[in-house]
């Protein structure tokens, strides 16, 4: 089906790709800067989405019937194979999206730290535990479990094809649950050597034959993804625009699926008067430019309190001022992956102009298809595209603000809320408090993104960045569903829930919870 991809990839094809649909139609994936095709792949419909389903059904079964223990064993073994060939995915990275290879690379790492984190993690967080009967039920014993809810379904994104749908996957597959994997049509190769390499290791190293249908590959458009909303699987992870977002969850409707959201940002950075403002410069520059901005929690609002602005501003522009984009090894960063990304950049671009704004650094001549030049706008109005909607470009609009209160306003505005930054010097305490009153899910405080390598941290927005986290207990939580159960240690010292309740169980009952609950609390 792809043998370009599977003969550069290193990795051993254990079994034959199943097959799609007769006559399926089939789309290229390609080198965004070079236009390169590296491989073809089928467009899967319906039937094949469902018949991929249906063996992640009884391969779930086997899969969740390993022990704790097995699973840990069996993903550990799997994130030491992406180690071991990290390069090489990395490299494959690189081709589909464009990004430089050192950041390919960086994300793989970040990955693997994911992986690892959920395979050691998933049996504390989930195994049942005690939790207090409280007095009125003290002759039950209760305890809440997490089990596995089957088959998850994870359609995937171009920006980060490894380490943003692993963040469910692996999540997913420590939880006990069998996935089925569409990656974006931009990046399915990579999506295909994370699924292979699984299917090695398991089949390889294990033997178990039943591995194939635990982890699986779905590739083709839109209607791929339709098709995966629709069948029926026991939860969706979507990330993807807020508007493709909104037609998954309607396609889940039908069947009740739900659904984990992550629909993108308009990250705001806040820098206080007393910041290290080379350092806040330089991570401005970085968490706005990298991956040719084209990342969720990418930077893309700057606001600076006043006393530090024209200070704050010569170190961006100076830093900004010296990257390019382009394919050599000398790159800061790569093309847009995403073609029509660019009418968004260049709609953005003119709007803050036409609306009194002006670059700082490159402008509407920055465009110069497939790659955009680093641009810094200032004197941005806050109802512009370019302020109100997600750019994912190598764009970045700097405004100063009367104070930290007043950045943290402007931020919270957006319909996005996703993450944030904060850069601040010695008052710690003024920080945590803004840090807290971000809208944002994440925070990073003097640094940018940090939260995204942090496994123990969830992962997630509110408003139009989508719902539902990835990552940490939350992440693993996302993916089971809760089970109660409550044993009988001892006969009732009241009766309550009997047709043999009498008077004197209700008076004493009553009287019991007045005793407990009925006084007043005073301050």
């Amino acid at each position: 089906m792809a043998g370009r991809a599977s003969a550069r990839d290193g990795v051993a094809d254990p079994w034959p790709q199943w097959p799609s649909s007769p006559g399926a139609e089939t789309f290229d994936t390609v080198n965004p800067a070079t236009g390169e095709v590296i491989a073809t792949f089928p467009v899967q419909g319906e039937r094949d989405v469902a018949a991929a389903v249906a063996r992640a059904r009884e391969a779930a079964a086997w899969w969740a019937g390993l022990s704790w223990r097995d699973r840990r064993l069996r993903l550990l073994a799997w994130k030491s194979h992406l180690t071991r060939y990290m390069g090489r995915l990395a490299r494959l990275v690189h081709d589909e999206t464009g990004k430089p290879l050192d950041d390919a690379t960086l994300e793989v790492v970040i990955t693997v730290l994911h992986i690892d984190w959920a395979a050691k993690h998933a049996h504390r967080v989930l195994r049942p535990r005690s939790v207090p009967s409280g007095l009125a039920m003290i002759n039950q014993a209760a305890t809440v479990g997490y089990v596995p809810l089957g088959v998850v379904g994870v359609i995937g994104p171009w920006n980060y094809p490894v380490f943003t749908p692993m963040g469910s996957i692996a999540y997913a597959l420590a939880a006990g649950n069998a996935v089925v994997f569409k990656p974006s049509e931009l990046t399915p190769a990579t999506g295909q050597w994370l699924v292979r390499s699984f299917g090695e290791v398991l089949g390889e190293v294990f033997g178990d034959t039943a591995a194939r249908d635990v982890l699986q590959l779905v590739t083709g458009d839109g209607s791929t993804g339709e098709a995966l909303a629709r069948i029926g699987v026991d939860k969706l992870a979507f990330t993807g625009s807020a508007a493709t977002g909104r037609k998954v969850m309607a396609a889940a409707a039908d069947t009740l699926t739900p659904v984990l959201a992550e629909c993108g940002g308009k990250d705001a950075m806040l820098v206080d008067a007393d910041a290290d403002l080379d350092a806040a410069a330089e991570a401005a520059a970085w968490g706005a430019l990298s991956n040719a901005g084209q990342t969720c929690v990418g930077v893309e609002r700057v606001y600076v309190c006043e006393p530090a602005y024209q200070k704050f501003m010569e170190k961006l522009t100076e830093r900004v001022a010296a990257l390019r984009p382009g394919d050599d090894s000398g790159a800061s960063y790569g093309p847009m992956t995403l073609p029509r990304q660019i009418d968004v950049v260049e709609r953005h671009l003119a709007d803050a102009v036409a609306r009194g704004g002006r670059a700082a650094v490159g402008g509407l001549d920055s465009v110069r298809a497939p790659y955009v030049d680093p641009v810094v706008l200032v004197d941005v109005p806050e109802e512009s595209a370019a302020i109100q909607e997600e750019t994912f470009g190598p764009v970045v609009a700097v405004t100063p603000v009367r104070s930290l209160d007043e950045g943290v306003r402007l931020a919270n505005a957006s319909p996005y809320a996703l993450g944030s930054a904060l850069f601040t010097g010695k008052r710690r305490g003024a920080a945590l408090r803004a840090a807290r009153a971000l809208r944002a899910g994440m925070t990073s405080v003097n640094s940018v993104i940090a939260f995204a390598a942090v496994p123990a941290l969830p992962f997630g927005g509110s408003g139009e960045s989508g719902f539902g986290r990835i990552h940490g207990a939350d992440g693993l939580r996302a993916f089971a569903r809760a089970k109660s159960i409550t044993r009988q240690r001892m006969k009732p010292l009241i009766v309550t829930t009997s047709f043999q309740r009498t008077d004197r169980d209700m008076d004493r009952l009553v009287r019991l919870i007045t005793v407990r609950h009925g006084r007043l609390y005073k301050r």
